[in-house]
């Protein structure tokens, strides 16, 4: 008998913003296969133009209700660089703790309600509360957790107050700081627990593999999210930050709303697993003993376990978390005074946002306006490499019953964790 194969996601669920999955196949014969992106721009790039300097995170920040702190940070210090404004370890050190809520925050958010109930069998995260109550318990505790951090340190939970250019506008307090040490030890069982639960639950992990180029920052010998330069599994050098236009190669594409990018193959990958593969030798050594738990080596080819990654990192955060804290507070808090001198520059940044590697440019004149701006969001960076994964995926799997495959697929636009809202931004057209 022939068999036809239409499928048709008209927006995939329990990811942040609408991406549709589009298949037509006849007879094994793939006729139509498209990872499509069908949101507007949101013209962030161009809100900025003609701003000051010190309103330029604020903006920003309202790219992503989960990656604000990223935004804002990846913003400071391009503006920063493009002022020569030097900042001081305390500064260093309180906005990487900051980054460090987030990154827990958003990767427990996407693990806990978003791929759980893939592996559970379940639409949402609605049935697993009442199936695996104490799964979901320890999932709102450790996001909760995520959230405090940021409201310590930046004010509150999104869209932070205190991060601007050259330090804080207000630092927490040394008890505060304690008192956040004391939570996030207390987290380190809970942490072991999810990924108990996760390693139990691997076998509903697909297991496809496809070898691709995989780009994050490397800073040796730490596991950065924060500073260091760009590396790329393709190659022994590394770029610099300045130069990432010349990474991403942003291109339009008809099926997608949102750019994408390519470096040295038609597509590449950025998120948890391309940083795993990058330095997973540096890890803390309790995220070692997670990532060994759950079968991750370094070299793993199956994006779906960008999800299981992510927990490991989770794991990691807490442990420098709490390490970060004990050296702010062995050598004290010092108010510090942002001190910025205005001048006409250009800046760039990256920062690694839970999805991926971010960056950000601005350029200034002497009174500190934005003059112009480009940003390269993580999931847009990622849409080509989605594109490739299906093109791989799909002919392996065509003859299962149609709602397998749907399945399988969105669940692999799931392990992404993508943010497609942050993805769209403004497009460069020519009328012609």
């Amino acid at each position: 008998m022939s068999k036809t194969v239409d499928i048709k996601v008209h927006h995939v669920t329990r990811v942040e913003g609408h991406g549709n999955i589009r298949v037509r196949a006849k007879d094994g014969a793939i006729e139509k296969l498209e990872w499509q992106v069908p949101e507007a721009p949101r013209f962030f790039e161009a809100m900025v133009r003609g701003r000051k300097y010190e309103d330029i995170q604020t903006i920003v920040s309202r790219i992503c209700g989960i990656c604000s702190v990223t935004h804002s940070l990846a913003a400071i210090k391009a503006i920063e660089r493009a002022m020569d404004t030097p900042v001081t370890d305390q500064t260093d050190r309180l906005r990487i703790l900051a980054h460090y809520g987030e990154q827990l925050e958003s990767h427990i958010l996407h693990v806990g309600y978003l791929v759980a109930p893939d592996l559970l069998g379940q639409k949402s995260v609605v049935p697993v509360a009442s199936s695996h109550p104490e799964v979901v318990q320890t999932v709102i505790t450790l996001h909760r957790l995520g959230n405090t951090m940021m409201e310590v340190l930046t004010g509150r939970k999104t869209h932070p107050v205190r991060l601007v250019p050259g330090g804080f506008s207000m630092l927490p307090s040394a008890k505060e700081l304690r008192a956040l040490k004391q939570e996030l030890v207390d987290s380190v069982p809970k942490l072991t627990a999810l990924a108990e639960v996760i390693a139990s639950l691997a076998g509903g992990i697909p297991s496809f593999t496809r070898e691709t180029e995989y780009v994050a920052l490397v800073n040796e010998p730490h596991y950065p999210f924060y500073h260091g330069q760009v590396g790329s599994t393709d190659i022994s050098e590394l770029a610099s930050v300045q130069d990432f236009e010349d990474i991403v190669n942003e291109y339009v594409i008809p099926q997608s709303t949102a750019k994408w990018a390519k470096w040295h193959r038609e597509a590449y990958m950025v998120g948890s697993l391309a940083r795993f593969n990058l330095n997973a030798e540096f890890l803390a050594p309790l995220a070692k003993q997670t990532a060994a738990m759950l079968g991750l080596e370094k070299g793993c080819y199956n994006p779906y376990m960008n999800s299981v990654v992510q927990v490991v990192e989770s794991v990691q955060v807490v442990e420098r978390s709490i390490e970060l804290i004990d050296e702010i507070l062995t050598v004290g808090l010092r108010v510090e005074r942002p001190d910025v001198k205005i001048r006409a520059g250009v800046g760039a940044a990256a920062v690694e946002a839970p999805r991926g590697i971010l960056f950000h440019r601005y350029e200034f004149d002497d009174k500190g306006e934005c003059v112009s701006a480009n940003m390269t969001i993580p999931t847009n960076q990622n849409h080509g490499n989605i594109q490739k994964d299906f093109e791989a995926l799909v002919p392996t799997i065509i003859d299962r019953p149609q709602d397998e495959i749907r399945q399988v697929m969105e669940m692999l636009v799931r392990a992404y964790d993508p943010c497609i809202s942050c993805s769209t931004h403004y497009l460069d057209v020519e009328f012609v």
